[in-house]
């Protein structure tokens, strides 16, 4: 889990994981510094910059209120919300439209950076594509808040999603004619590339008129599956599969 809080004050001449953490930060909130674990006068002006930027004593050092602040948009994020009656499928709308929200990119290089290893367990780099991750860790927080499990087994990857959701009943095959009042809000996409072989997941949050309102992680507004941020999209209904809440 990625650290939301540190142990002491940061400040010039510093260096190690800690350092590169906050300047991963500084990164995402606009103030672009070198991302290598050295504390020079590049990163304590940033640190100044983004103190100005948020009405902060402008030190250059970085303790627990100026960290809180740089962390904010993924605190936020992560914060429960009231499950208010609505059934799993909606809350995993309502936490994706959070994250969403809050901006979550790469930052550092290709499938890096806080955001990347909260959806992978941790995980990153270029081999990390974290499209099954973002879609998980949404789903996740939807049955902590309604103390459920999950209704088929997490995973980072697409093809992993499928064979679980398949063995559980909830695995629906897009096909032409399909009632697309099955595709309920807050289940999974799939792009299919072959039938035993799927290249990227979302979150579906209407279905309709053979037009999918998604939210995705590891996209970009040409719809890459291997993207940069997280995005809200419109897709069409071809070579989808999906993976529903309930049996199908």
């Amino acid at each position: 889990m990625i650290e939301l809080a540190i142990e002491r004050r940061y400040t010039r001449g510093d260096r190690g994981p800690k350092v590169r953490l906050l300047q991963e930060w500084l990164c995402l909130s606009g103030q672009q510094v070198v991302i290598d674990g050295a504390f020079g006068p590049a990163t304590a002006f940033a640190v100044r910059q983004f103190q100005k930027q948020a009405r902060l004593r402008q030190d250059g050092v970085v303790g627990p209120r100026t960290f809180a602040l740089l962390v904010r948009p993924m605190t936020e994020a992560l914060r429960p919300i009231a499950a208010s009656g609505g059934d799993l499928g909606d809350l995993v709308c309502r936490y994706a439209r959070r994250h969403l929200a809050a901006a979550p990119r790469e930052v550092g290089g290709q499938n890096r950076g806080p955001w990347v290893r909260l959806y992978m367990e941790d995980r990153e780099g270029e081999e990390w594509r974290w499209c099954a991750g973002f879609a998980c860790v949404r789903l996740g927080q939807a049955c902590r808040t309604l103390a459920v499990d999950p209704p088929f087994p997490p995973s980072v990857s697409c093809d992993s999603l499928a064979a679980g959701a398949r063995a559980r009943g909830l695995f629906l095959v897009g096909t032409a004619g399909l009632d697309t009042g099955r595709v309920r809000p807050g289940s999974l996409f799939l792009n299919r590339r072959t039938d035993s072989d799927w290249t990227h997941t979302g979150i579906v949050l209407s279905c309709r008129d053979e037009v999918l309102e998604t939210i995705e992680g590891n996209t970009n507004d040409d719809g890459s599956r291997e993207g940069y941020e997280v995005c809200h999209r419109w897709r069409g209904m071809q070579n989808k599969d999906f993976i529903v809440l309930r049996k199908v």
